[in-house]
């Protein structure tokens, strides 16, 4: 009985043991395709190598060697712009740069994320040619509840009291300035931020033109920002403006023409000593 038993237990073992064993022939067979079958893909894809981020950089940090290194990158979705070993971000001859906005590990480093060489992570590194920075006040009203980010855009609205064609002063509101890009909010100019902010300071972009209408009309009246999709092409071609009467659906009424002076005419009789005027019919 007890050679039965053991007969029985050393089958089982070896049983056990083959299946185990072509268990592990199998995985590893398997493992072997699968690294062959990504080598293939590895090689049947072109790549460049390209500088990405190593690490969380935060917006204004400065940039240094270790954040940074190369790694292979599709060309068919190569970002326009990477810096590359042709095309370096840091080396000898270029001063520090610092983060324009906040990157996340592994991100291609692009010239819209970091700042020129020597540069800073201010205002003026917004700013194109030709564009200078100009604060708006605003309040919870004017300022679109706390919903602007920085590099959204605007329509400026003007809201005060002119000169209605001589028939006294009322209150009208225009739109005086159509897709101003926003810098900075308040004293915040990072794009990445998430948290809902009631601004009382916005800073835009703008020509100096912009500047010079934005300065005008805020001295003499209100401004009201009204934020525009991202993708808004819209061009506004003919003015937009309100007043009191078009608002309610008053038909303005033309002013009463002048009244046409009645022409008089006279003529001259002398009685003795005495001259006298006496009117007569005008035969003209």
């Amino acid at each position: 009985m007890r050679l039965v038993f053991g007969l029985v237990l050393l089958v089982g073992v070896g049983l056990a043991g083959f299946a185990v064993y072509m268990a592990q022939n199998y995985i590893g067979a398997y493992e072997s395709a699968l690294t062959e079958a990504r080598s293939k893909t590895v090689d049947s894809t072109p790549v460049k190598m390209i500088y990405v981020s190593s690490k969380p950089i935060a917006y204004g940090q400065e940039i240094k060697a270790e954040d940074v290194r190369l790694a292979p990158w599709p060309q068919e979705i190569l970002p326009e712009g990477v810096f590359t070993e042709e095309n370096p971000l840091l080396g000898p001859n270029i001063d520090r740069r610092v983060a324009l906005r906040a990157i996340d590990p592994f991100e291609a480093m692009l010239p819209t994320k970091v700042s020129e060489p020597g540069g800073a992570a201010g205002l003026t590194s917004y700013l194109r040619a030709g564009e200078s920075a100009f604060a708006i006040k605003v309040d919870v009203a004017s300022g679109v509840s706390g919903f602007l980010r920085p590099s959204d855009h605007v329509d400026v609205y003007w809201t005060g009291r002119v000169d209605t064609n001589g028939r006294g002063s009322g209150e009208v509101t225009k739109l005086i300035q159509t897709g101003i890009r926003l810098i900075a909010i308040d004293q915040n100019s990072d794009s990445e931020t998430t948290s809902a902010t009631i601004a009382r300071t916005v800073t835009v972009a703008a020509t100096r033109e912009q500047v010079a209408a934005l300065t005008h009309a805020q001295s003499t009246g209100k401004l009201t920002l009204s934020l525009i999709g991202t993708n808004d092409t819209t061009i506004v071609d003919e003015p937009v403006e309100v007043d009191q009467l078009s608002m309610l659906g008053i038909e303005r009424q033309a002013a009463p023409a002048p009244a046409a002076q009645q022409q008089t005419c006279a003529t001259r009789v002398r009685r003795g000593a005495e001259v006298v005027s006496i009117p007569i019919p005008c035969t003209n």
